[in-house]
């Protein structure tokens, strides 16, 4: 099943949605761009029959100049089969080797029922192997500019391989109480004993008057504070929003770091699209705000089910909800905020 899509930078539009990954360069031909999304949701086995539907209508929709790679990726019970339509420069590619189809209306190629591999490439030429740390990003879900983007599959995992392990028997569940109290405590929470075998000695004192006015906090274990929210980058580093923070090339020099009022992010940047201090993410309790900082490219954010991205105002907050995902330059980043 799909698991990292590695998107290319560049001036062209790259979308995935469901099991369908699509480049298009075609300027100054949006009809064509929405015709061919509007296809990401297409499954089953009719997918060639709308695809070829498609391909007659694409001399009606873009100019003569129009290159475009859709592929419907089917990876339902591991069959892990494809349907693609491209034209001009589009010829996708699995493991390296482009895909082979026949011709249809409108100057375009389909192809139906190959295998995917376990790399599938769209986009103009062939995908650099390895593609170069720093330089791609990955896209989950909607629509980035992009000159390409390598769509990384594994293989389904058998139902057989995993083995459910068993609770020990001999150790029962502790019971978890709640101390009222957000200060925490560092020792583990000892397990509580079970009824039957709390039973004290006659000539010992009985402990429930003890309990009840809260004083046996050995066996009480309350519950944490949240979780700090945090952003999570597309190459894997994760960073805690446990203060404010500047993103940038290199914002240890920003106002807000040396005045010790936020923390400095430096982010690689070998494409010289970042500015020094791009962008500041402010926390207030558990609201997180992203703040544009006047970058020379923009600072955009989408939502988890978003599309496109929307590029902020400099110097506007925009407050952060679970999910939301943050573009600074070409690097992607996803915010979570635990829920609380």
């Amino acid at each position: 099943m799909p698991d990292r899509c590695e998107v290319l930078p560049g001036d062209n539009v790259v979308a995935r949605r469901g099991g369908g990954l699509l480049w298009v360069d075609a300027p100054g031909s949006p009809a064509l761009v929405a015709t061919l999304y509007a296809c990401l949701g297409v499954s089953g086995p009719g997918a060639d029959r709308v695809l070829s539907a498609v391909a007659g209508q694409v001399g009606a929709l873009a100019d003569s100049g129009a290159s475009f790679a859709l592929v419907l990726a089917d990876t339902a019970g591991g069959s892990g089969s494809g349907v693609a339509l491209w034209s001009g420069k589009g010829q996708p590619s699995v493991d390296g080797v482009p895909v082979s189809g026949r011709q249809v209306d409108g100057g375009c190629t389909l192809a139906a029922g190959f295998d995917l591999g376990s790399s599938l490439y769209v986009g103009p030429g062939s995908a650099p192997s390895p593609v170069p740390p720093g330089v791609a990003y990955d896209l989950v879900e909607g629509t980035v500019p992009g000159s390409g983007a390598s769509l990384q599959l594994t293989a389904a995992t058998p139902p057989s391989v995993a083995v459910p392990v068993a609770a020990p028997v001999s150790s029962p569940p502790a019971e978890r109480f709640s101390a009222g109290s957000d200060s925490g405590f560092s020792a583990p929470a000892a397990p509580a004993p079970e009824p039957a075998a709390w039973e004290p000695a006659a000539e010992e004192p009985a402990q429930a008057p003890a309990q009840a006015g809260g004083e046996s906090t050995a066996f009480w274990q309350p519950d944490s504070p949240p979780a700090a929210p945090v952003l999570r980058f597309d190459d894997g580093m994760v960073v805690t929003v446990d203060n404010d923070l500047v993103l940038g090339r290199r914002p240890d020099g920003h106002e807000l770091v040396t005045s010790g009022t936020a923390t400095a992010v430096p982010i690689a940047d070998t494409q010289n699209v970042l500015s020094s201090a791009h962008a500041a993410v402010q926390r207030a309790g558990r609201e997180v705000s992203l703040v544009d900082l006047g970058s020379l490219n923009g600072t955009h954010v989408a939502g988890p089910e978003a599309t496109e991205w929307t590029q902020l105002e400099p110097g506007v907050a925009h407050a952060l909800s679970d999910g939301d995902r943050l573009l600074l330059g070409w690097t992607v980043i996803t915010f979570e905020q635990p829920a609380a």
